[in-house]
């Protein structure tokens, strides 16, 4: 009964909108601050998936620890060493966490600045319990430390519903390889894909993003944007790339590549060929045949990409 009150409580949370109007002012301002290419280096693109899960790990770590100390006697200089180590980690872990939210659906973001504001409340007990310790007060620093704990763990878990539950910072085309049949798949004939348009097709219930270039060349990508599931069908498409239309993600059509994000995983990508002027693609990866570099005039052309 206890567990489905607390998730009642989360799902009103995403449906409230009384705090839309400070999330947009907070997302404008973290969108519009002047970042370059450190953006893409924070939203953890370099590593393959988001940098905030990995860097709340040192402070989190740190004040569990002091916690552990500070049941130990005589022991309170220890734990606020670590508790200094800890609000000091905690700035870059905000960063980075409020350059991903900056970017997400309107129910996660509301949810977000749930979990920011916990662990802003454990940031100020934290800084409490620290000068508590440096002026001769360590009973009233272990006592704020341990509220401050309390905090980290209402943090940790909207930040746990925030991820799992509404599956923030996830590979949404992670399922394509699992989805899509081996083998090639017609998609519709050439002159339904005009040069330097998306179109978008399924390929076993897997929407399909399909471009074919003013020099014959076709690519196709898995059309769902690995950051949000936006429909890169319905974005531009300029100098071989798309972009996603819903927060701005790039992906080469060559190969899938994420060029710019806030998305860290790239498009699952499919080789194509044409067989008497039909469109086919199979996913790429799979075992079979290299693709045919012969000349135009035979029946059937390979392309990767």
């Amino acid at each position: 009964m206890g567990q489905n009150r607390v998730l009642w409580l989360l799902d009103a949370l995403e449906r409230t909108p009384r705090a839309d109007r400070v999330i947009d002012a907070l997302g404008k301002g973290v969108r519009a601050l002047p970042l370059g290419s450190a953006r893409d280096a924070l939203h953890g693109r370099w590593l393959g998936h988001p940098l905030h899960p990995l860097l709340v790990q040192v402070p989190i770590g740190s004040w569990l620890s002091a916690a552990v100390l500070d049941l130990c006697p005589g022991r309170s200089r220890e734990a606020g060493l670590l508790i200094g180590v800890g609000l000091a980690t905690a700035g870059p872990a905000a960063v980075t966490g409020a350059v991903d939210w900056a970017e997400l659906h309107p129910q996660q973001q509301r949810v977000g600045l749930a979990h920011a504001l916990a662990n802003t409340a454990a940031v100020g007990l934290y800084g409490a319990s620290l000068l508590c310790r440096l002026t001769g007060r360590p009973g009233a620093g272990r006592t704020y430390a341990f509220l401050g704990l309390t905090a980290v763990g209402v943090g940790g878990m909207l930040g746990g519903h925030l991820a799992y539950r509404q599956a923030s910072g996830a590979n949404h085309v992670e399922d394509v390889p699992h989805l899509v049949t081996p083998g090639w798949h017609r998609v519709g004939a050439v002159s339904e894909f005009p040069a330097g348009e998306p179109v978008r097709r399924t390929v076993d219930d897997v929407p399909v993003l399909v471009v074919r270039e003013s020099g014959g060349t076709v690519h196709a990508l898995a059309d769902r944007c690995s950051h949000l599931a936006g429909p890169l069908s319905a974005g531009a498409v300029a100098d071989g790339c798309v972009t996603c239309p819903w927060h701005g993600s790039v992906f080469r059509l060559a190969d899938g590549w994420n060029v710019r994000g806030p998305a860290t995983a790239p498009q699952p990508a499919f080789d194509t060929r044409v067989v008497d002027g039909q469109v086919e693609v199979r996913l790429r990866g799979e075992d079979g045949p290299a693709p045919d570099t012969g000349s135009a005039d035979r029946r059937t052309h390979q392309h990767s990409g």
